[in-house]
């Protein structure tokens, strides 16, 4: 059974600043001063609670312009949110860093967000380092994973693992899911620390705990390979399930294969079928051969060759070499598709390339049967299906 293991990827920058992010965290860091405005401010702060926004912002604004702190941080999220205001990045990028320059701890993220995402400002990576930077000092674990990714992806620095890993350290100890789980990866490929399956199935299983999909996926994939621990299928359908409730088209691909063969879960083809469906409409390939399938051998649903081909069409131009063969079965015979020699030639000389045995001896079959001009037009075919890829990674 060939299974999928992701191209693993970190996770990206998360949505900072959302009012409920302000509402868990403006009390604590924002409504322990007081000043003369302070009535002002409190009847913003019970409009905006209650979600009468325009009347919030027509309430703070004037402290903003008289450089109340708390006020131009607010301002500035809701001008970057569009909240009680026509979103605004430029207003939302001028308030912050007026809050930003009084040292408002959550102005100093925000701040750096706009300038890593040129957003009223023009991109500007030293800036936003720098801003990220004063906030990740007083421990605020938003920065300290966003500076892990700058570095990480060499956003305007030179890449650099491990500081990355000591970025996404100090927020995944916070408690930070997208931080456990970049840090689980890392250590998972060896990327700024040397290789450690144990270390890495810790941290992921921390995110895995908080729901992270990504995380839930690579540890059923640890299971079933049985890296650094005893491989367990149970387990890895546990996580692949998990995983592939929240829609991780990979996760789905695996448990689908897994019910296709009974490995690790009773074996149940119309819970594959299931799988193979919401991955394949995620456009994984191995499970939209595996749909393919299905569908040309009448399992589970009535045998159906023009949604086989569909199926097999769409993983064979990404390269799945048994859809590639099967798809060029279609074409040679007229199965849910018209009849086409040059097409099933195209797809049998694109698995065989890759070394699948039978896709060879049905080009053997064909060939001889060919024109010189038709094997011209099909190689001209294949070049083509080669050049359209040449781009990919």
């Amino acid at each position: 059974m060939k299974f999928y293991r992701e191209s693993l990827r970190l996770q990206p920058t998360a949505g900072f600043f959302s009012k409920y992010a302000i509402i868990l965290t403006i009390s604590i860091a924002l409504l322990s001063t007081t000043n003369v405005w302070a009535n002002d401010f409190e009847q913003g702060w019970e409009s905006f609670n209650h979600g009468d926004y325009t009347t919030a912002f027509t309430e703070w604004q004037p402290l903003a312009e008289q450089g109340d702190a708390r006020a131009q941080f607010l301002l500035g999220a809701m001008y970057y949110d569009g909240e009680g205001v026509n979103q605004d990045f430029d207003q939302a990028a001028f308030w912050y860093q007026k809050s930003a320059d009084q040292g408002t701890v959550l102005a100093q993220p925000a701040l750096g967000v706009v300038y890593e995402n040129g957003q009223g400002f023009l991109r500007d990576y030293d800036q936003a380092i720098h801003w990220h930077g004063l906030a990740a000092e007083k421990h605020y674990v938003l920065s300290e994973y966003a500076l892990g990714l700058i570095y990480q992806n060499g956003l305007g620095v030179a890449q650099d693992d491990q500081k990355a890993v000591e970025y996404f350290t100090r927020a995944a100890e916070q408690g930070y899911a997208p931080a456990q789980n970049n840090l689980g990866l890392m250590y998972y490929q060896g990327n700024g620390v040397i290789q450690d399956y144990k270390e890495s199935r810790k941290w992921l299983q921390l995110a895995a705990k908080q729901e992270v999909a990504e995380a839930q996926f690579l540890l059923g994939w640890m299971y079933y390979k049985g890296e650094g621990i005893q491989p367990d299928t149970r387990q890895a359908a546990k996580w692949f399930r998990l995983a592939a409730d929240q829609g991780q088209a990979k996760a789905q691909t695996n448990l689908g294969l897994m019910y296709a063969k009974g490995d690790g879960v009773n074996k149940n083809e119309e819970k594959a079928f299931e799988y193979f469906k919401l991955a394949a409409e995620q456009n994984e390939g191995i499970a939209q051969s595996n749909l393919g399938l299905m569908y040309s051998q009448g399992r589970v649903v009535a045998k159906n060759h023009t949604e086989a081909a569909k199926w097999f069409a769409r993983a064979a131009d990404q390269g799945i070499t048994s859809a590639q063969d099967k798809l060029g079965l279609m074409y040679q015979y007229g199965r849910g598709v018209g009849q086409d020699m040059i097409s099933a030639y195209k797809w049998y000389r694109l698995s065989a390339s890759q070394g699948h045995v039978n896709a060879r001896e049905r080009l053997d079959i064909i060939t001889p049967k060919m024109t010189p001009d038709e094997i011209h037009k099909a190689e001209q075919l294949v070049e083509e299906w080669y050049d359209s890829r040449s781009g990919d990674v």
